[in-house]
């Protein structure tokens, strides 16, 4: 499973548990991160697509000061 689905899973997973919540201030936080994880999905998603290209120098070449 992506990443992106998993952070998605547990939002969903915290949004199940802020319904049950007796209180507004614990539904509130439950809700708080639900946000959170949906967002963390969004980055993931974004991440994916995300490509770094690098050349690593030779290793018997010192690294200049």
């Amino acid at each position: 499973m992506a990443m992106g689905d998993q952070y998605r899973a547990k939002a969903l997973e915290l949004l199940a548990q802020a319904e049950t919540a007796k209180d507004a201030e614990t539904r509130a936080k439950f809700e708080s991160l639900a946000a959170a994880f949906r967002r963390l999905a969004m980055q993931a998603e974004r991440n994916d697509g995300l490509v770094i290209d690098f050349v690593l120098p030779p290793q018997d070449e010192k690294p200049k000061p």
